[in-house]
């Protein structure tokens, strides 16, 4: 692994923000801020250490790669004197994000109103189920709300709800608290003043939703499940290949066609009137399928592969996790980042799908261990040698 980069020079260089969160939305907004320079302070609850850690599975995964370019404070929020730490940190913060359950915080003395009092510039971030109404007080899941705002039924076969396989919702909510903070303090810019922002994961599942409900406005008819949809182009699907492989391939437009005929070495079909335009051949499509089936039958995954880029058609093969670790175009594009999760595995991860003056933000810190930077965050704001020894000591703070 090569030398990390300096995140002095990174666009966020300077931000200061406290992160008390866990699983996934919360902490993966902190990801984006800290990929992009900001001093994120990972508060975790001393001694045992943000639970995320210890989860297996399907859930595995998540510290190492939602916590990178953090630094972590592990402390006591329930002892007077860990919840004084906060206090004095939030006072020269600029952001605070937190994902607990509905009032948590407050409970913790942690909440909106207690820190701005202290720090009217704090730009709040509360990141929940729900957003201002009846529902602002129940508990949400990524996979909750992806069956309460028809995600779930719109991913799944007809009858059979199914969620998303990756935590879409959890990940789409940590974006748009990113943008909300960020608004937040381009505002504080002009006003001075800090304010409280909220981010959701219900009202982010509807929003993803919206192009659903603007059809079924327009057309007046309920939309169905995406396996069973009335597509809007004639080819537009995956197909089996030769080597008993699957590849999606997507003719959206009258030159996709000709070029695919051209490709395909089918002149006849292009010459056929009845499939001369996208809406014919939408029209057309329970004869066309099973002609395209069997030609495309007849490749293999890498010959159909190689057509399409010649031809400049959309495709893709049906990829696992596993073929991202290898994907050449990642590969090669600085798309992965190198990164050591806990445990020491070695492995690579993807970085954030944005450029910056042609740059990938990337790595400059592991996923910490817990309360790994306890030390250096209270001498950095002040605490004394002494005074560390001694809350360690009481068990007020955790460090490694």
């Amino acid at each position: 692994m090569g030398a990390m980069p300096d995140a002095s020079a990174l666009p966020l260089a300077g931000l200061r923000v406290l992160e008390f969160t866990q699983n996934i939305m919360g902490p993966s907004a902190g990801l984006v801020l800290a990929d992009l320079g900001g001093d994120v302070v990972k508060i975790e609850p001393a001694p045992a250490g943000d639970a995320t850690r210890r989860l297996s599975g399907f859930a595995a995964g998540f510290f190492g790669y939602f916590n990178r370019n953090k630094r972590s404070l592990a402390v006591d929020l329930k002892q007077p004197a860990g919840l004084d730490i906060v206090r004095r940190l939030a006072s020269g913060a600029d952001v605070v994000i937190e994902n607990y359950a509905p009032g948590t915080m407050d409970r913790l003395g942690c909440g909106h109103a207690d820190l701005a009092a202290l720090n009217p510039r704090l730009v709040y971030c509360a990141l929940k189920g729900f957003l201002s109404g009846p529902y602002e007080h129940r508990p949400a899941l990524d996979e909750v709300v992806q069956f309460m705002g028809g995600l779930a039924y719109m991913t799944g076969p007809a009858g059979q709800p199914l969620r998303a396989g990756t935590s879409v919702v959890d990940l789409m909510g940590g974006a748009f608290a990113v943008i909300a903070i960020l608004a937040a303090l381009r505002r504080r810019d002009a006003t001075g003043k800090g304010e409280l922002v909220k981010s959701a994961l219900f009202e982010s599942t509807v929003f993803m939703m919206g192009q659903h409900m603007a059809g079924e406005a327009i057309t007046g008819e309920e939309v169905p499940p995406m396996p069973v949809r009335r597509g809007g182009w004639g080819i537009y699907q995956t197909f089996a290949t030769s080597d008993g492989d699957q590849i999606f391939v997507g003719v959206t437009s009258d030159n996709h066609w000709a070029r695919f005929c051209e490709a395909f070495d089918r002149p006849d079909l292009f010459a056929d009137a009845r499939l001369s335009t996208n809406e014919a051949r939408v029209a057309a499509r329970p004869r066309l399928l099973p002609i395209v089936s069997e030609l495309l039958g007849r490749f293999t995954k890498a010959e159909i592969a190689a057509r399409c880029e010649r031809a400049n058609i959309p495709y893709a093969p049906v990829a696992r996790t596993s073929d991202l670790f290898r994907d050449p175009h990642l590969t090669a594009g600085a798309g992965l980042v190198d990164a050591v999760l806990p445990g020491g595995i070695r492995t690579t991860l993807p970085r954030l799908p944005i450029e910056i003056a042609g740059e990938r933000p990337g790595l400059y810190r592991e996923a910490p261990a817990r309360g790994e930077h306890t030390r250096e965050v209270l001498a950095d704001a002040g605490w004394s040698e002494a005074e560390i020894a001694a809350l360690a000591r009481d068990g007020v703070i955790a460090v490694e």
